[in-house]
């Protein structure tokens, strides 16, 4: 299973001519792909979304939410910003739900990084 986050799914429908766009492409086809929740309402709330990719991008699996996910992305939220990191809740959503199931994040976000620390692997 591999995550796919915000920015790469935007790129990847801009047509990106890149190696985050093959992998997404590759991991769609393979059906491998996975949501996090999150991304899955961040990206419904373009109001201009075509509907062929709101029908597309709900035949891919969402990542399971695990018992205490919610907690656990607060503490981790905590954790950055003790630091003095970014720390945006939906990306701390994300990542936590990365962690939970060990599932890669394919991004563009340059801020997935502080999660590395947590055990996010980021593509």
């Amino acid at each position: 299973m591999i995550a796919i986050d915000t920015s790469a799914f935007v790129r990847f429908f801009e047509g990106a001519q890149d190696r985050t766009r093959v992998l997404v492409r590759e991991a769609v086809r393979e059906h491998t792909a996975a949501i996090p929740p999150i991304v899955l309402a961040e990206l419904f709330s373009n109001p201009d979304m075509r509907e062929d990719l709101r029908v597309a991008l709900s035949s891919i699996d969402l990542l399971p939410v695990q018992e205490g996910a919610w907690q656990r992305a607060g503490i981790l939220r905590a954790s950055l910003l003790r630091r003095g990191l970014k720390a945006h809740l939906a990306d701390c959503l994300i990542a936590q739900s990365c962690i939970d199931n060990d599932a890669p994040l394919i991004t563009y976000d340059r801020d997935f990084r502080h999660f590395e620390r947590a055990g996010l692997r980021v593509i």
